[in-house]
């Protein structure tokens, strides 16, 4: 789970490797929500799935560009 939103993690690194990576989906939807002063979260049951969380401020903090 910790490797989740990470860009193009293996989350089996086995030589009989079951699944795929993660790709980059999930880490570009946390830099997403994260710039716009929201959160992201993941609970997940092993052959249930998983639900995703997202959490957004009704109005955004201003952030100086740098």
């Amino acid at each position: 789970m910790g490797k989740l939103f990470q860009k193009f993690v293996q989350l089996d690194s086995g030589a009989s490797r079951k699944y795929g990576g993660t790709g980059i989906g999930l880490a570009v939807t946390k830099q997403f929500v994260e710039l716009h002063g929201g959160t992201i979260s993941v609970e997940s049951k092993f052959g249930s799935g998983s639900t995703f969380n997202i959490l957004m401020p009704v109005k955004a903090k201003k952030q100086e560009l740098t």
